[in-house]
């Protein structure tokens, strides 16, 4: 056999391999390069938007992914690679992970809806999902919260995003809701009257809106009164626990009397009507 005769198809055949070989490399540094350039104005548009980082960050990886894929499978069909089984195949791979990754997936897109809507934001105070404390880190499938008693908790981000959020950092100030239990006998205008001068006088509680003390409700021991100082979150729990010691001290120094139940029975009959009950009984007990 004269294999000279197959040198020049052999060769030829060698050189458009060559060629589309070049070709290819030629347009992956190409399209990298372009790609790599969209994806910067891209960042740059989110950031002037202030669109969160981390949820930059994602998408930013997703997009990359993505036209690197679309990327290799047009490089494939420029060598005359059959793609249409080859997109079928990973249209189906993306289903079957899907599929197993649901609850990933579903966090996923509470995740980059947290980081759309900005509920709360690093450093805010929150309670959600059954936590209180603060936001440490915002992740895309999961959220750090630092309790109040300085416990690391990570919450699923579909558990937050699917339960009522209160943000106590969002506002200016907030209320501190306490009770302050009187006596029958305390004149209850002169007791409203002496903690509102005391508690406006206790540190970080503010004077607008003033702080509001009112009777409540009654109960057997007497009045109860509503003592609500307002003050900034970061002072919350000082001022809490200062207002307590100042209704008790305010009570002392005044001399009231310490709070007790009172059940009084009053003259009536008994079931024949023979013989009354002891009139005037009172029972006190503390």
């Amino acid at each position: 056999m004269d294999l000279t005769a197959f040198w020049p198809i052999t060769l030829t055949l060698l050189t458009q391999f060559v060629l589309r070989l070049l070709g290819a490399i030629a347009i992956w540094l190409i399209a990298q390069r372009l790609i790599d350039f969209g994806l910067k104005l891209l960042r740059r548009t989110f950031r002037n938007q202030q669109v969160e980082p981390t949820l930059i960050n994602y998408l930013m990886n997703i997009l990359s992914v993505t036209l690197r894929i679309i990327l290799i499978v047009a490089i494939l069909g420029f060598f005359g690679v059959e793609t249409t089984s080859f997109a079928a195949l990973l249209a189906a791979l993306g289903i079957a992970i899907g599929a197993a990754w649901s609850g990933l997936l579903a966090n996923f897109a509470a995740g980059a809806f947290l980081m759309i809507f900005r509920p709360f934001k690093t450093g805010d105070l929150i309670s959600a999902a059954g936590v209180t404390g603060k936001v440490a880190e915002i992740g895309l499938f999961t959220t750090t919260i630092n309790t109040l008693d300085n416990v690391m908790t990570i919450v699923a981000n579909n558990k937050i995003f699917s339960d009522n959020i209160e943000n106590f950092s969002a506002n200016a100030y907030r209320r501190v809701d306490l009770t302050a239990q009187l006596h029958h006998d305390v004149n209850h205008n002169e007791a409203i009257r002496l903690l509102k001068q005391r508690i406006s006088q206790i540190p970080n509680v503010l004077n607008n809106p003033a702080p509001d003390v009112e009777i409540l409700s009654f109960n057997l021991a007497g009045p109860v009164l509503a003592v609500r100082p307002y003050c900034h979150n970061e002072n919350y729990w000082q001022v809490y626990f200062d207002t307590n010691k100042v209704i008790r001290e305010t009570f002392g120094e005044a001399g009231y009397p310490i709070p007790e139940q009172r059940y009084a029975f009053s003259n009536i009959p008994s079931g024949d009507g023979s013989k009354p009950f002891i009139p005037s009984a009172s029972l006190k007990s503390s």
